[in-house]
């Protein structure tokens, strides 16, 4: 019988495995291939979210740096843009738990009752449904948090000030961590793709919540939080910058990858 009340994952089989198994080995050694470096807790990820084979070595690297903080964090509250239905807003899902192929993934009930009191928030399954640039994370998310709750978020277009009130209500404590999910350049030539991708960098590592679709996919959620976190005085880190032609793809068009870690003071 189906749950209606449970998601089910919609990209399952085209953007990772379908199999258990074999979609935590693969994250496993996504994970066991991410460079080495300095432990320290972020409070915030931004990570890419395209099919694994491309952007999974680079969603890794930001997800290692979890492993320290696993056991404390609770709660994921995870924003990411609309690809398939157009928005105005944000959306949170009229459901109470996400599956994927590791399990099911309760949501964070109250805080979606929370959200839903601000103006721009709006509460629908319809941009959820097929959305994988939310669904994506949760694969990974499971691996190196085990048990969490979620609230997901799939945001359109909308003011960063409206998604950093959302961000700022439900900051938390050590227990919530926050994911923005975007990619960053889009179809331009290997090279063209670099140089954009550097200077979309450095607008992250200096606060700057002015990013365009052009530079950034997810540039609604990822604006917000780059306000919320200049209010917060955070301190952000590039962990890894690519694309598609250095992970599985041509290099005549290809998807910009960014992982950045934000971390308070």
């Amino acid at each position: 019988m189906v749950d209606l009340d449970v998601r089910r994952p919609a990209v399952a089989g085209m953007f990772y495995p379908m199999e258990a198994g074999l979609l935590a080995r693969q994250i496993d050694e996504f994970l066991a291939r991410s460079p080495r470096g300095v432990e320290r807790r972020p409070k915030a990820l931004v990570v890419p979210h395209a099919g694994y084979v491309y952007s999974g070595p680079v969603a890794a690297s930001a997800y290692r740096l979890l492993s320290e903080a696993a056991e404390s964090i609770q709660r994921v509250v995870l924003l990411g843009p609309s690809h398939y239905v157009p928005l105005t807003g944000m959306t949170v899902p009229d459901s109470r738990a996400f599956d994927t192929p590791l399990g099911r993934i309760p949501l964070d009930l109250a805080g979606i009752q929370r959200v839903l009191t601000l103006d721009a928030v709006n509460l629908g399954d319809e941009a959820h449904r097929r959305e994988h640039s939310l669904e994506v994370q949760l694969p990974f998310l499971q691996r190196c948090l085990g048990e969490f709750m979620l609230l997901p978020v799939v945001v359109g277009a909308c003011e960063p000030q409206q998604v950093a009130e959302l961000i700022d209500s439900e900051w938390g404590d050590q227990e919530t961590l926050l994911v923005i999910s975007t990619d960053l350049s889009h179809y331009q030539s290997y090279d063209q793709a670099r140089e954009a991708d550097r200077l979309t960098a450095g607008h992250i590592l200096s606060l700057q919540p002015d990013l365009s679709g052009n530079q950034a996919c997810g540039c609604y959620a990822l604006n917000g939080l780059l306000l919320a976190a200049r209010r917060h005085a955070m301190e952000v880190a590039t962990i890894d910058l690519r694309n598609s032609g250095d992970t599985a793809g041509p290099a005549d068009r290809v998807v910009g990858y960014g992982a950045f870690a934000l971390y308070e003071a």
